[in-house]
């Protein structure tokens, strides 16, 4: 039995990272949108960060991901499943530290870097926020340019 068009399933895995109420000012009042940042990663080296806006949080969070599937980078992860070298990158006002772990040490990292950490593959990583913002869309992004290094 049948309802519709079957949607087929997707290599990558997403997590929405960050939901936010944004809004321009008309003559009738203020109109609202939402813009979502979502993080879609095959596991397998493969990992990206989408932003968009939308009416509401559904339609915000496809274009975001339809967005993360354009700008899909490939991460070298080694035998024991983590970095080659420690990087450090700055995006913005974020500034993250990246640091390779032996095998079984797991994933030390906190909040947008672990996201994008765990749907590229990585598997053990340290890593450390060094800048003072907590905003979870710069901090994925500099976690994004630090994995470009590695290449």
């Amino acid at each position: 039995m049948s309802r519709g068009p079957q949607r087929e399933r997707s290599e990558f895995d997403r997590r929405l990272l960050d939901v936010r109420r944004v809004a321009r000012v008309m003559a009738g009042g203020r109109r609202f949108s939402f813009r979502a940042t979502v993080v879609i990663g095959n596991r397998k080296g493969k990992v990206g960060v989408g932003v968009a806006k939308g009416q509401d949080v559904g339609q915000a969070t496809e274009k975001a991901v339809a967005r993360a599937k354009k700008n899909l980078i490939t991460v070298p992860i080694t035998q024991s499943g983590s970095i080659a070298h420690e990087v450090r990158a700055k995006f913005s006002a974020a500034s993250v530290l990246l640091r390779p772990r032996r095998a079984g040490s797991g994933i030390i990292a906190g909040g947008a870097v672990r996201a994008v950490a765990e749907l590229a593959g990585i598997s053990n990583l340290s890593s450390k926020i060094l800048s003072r913002t907590a905003n979870k869309l710069t901090n994925a992004l500099a976690t994004i340019e630090a994995l470009k290094q590695l290449m």
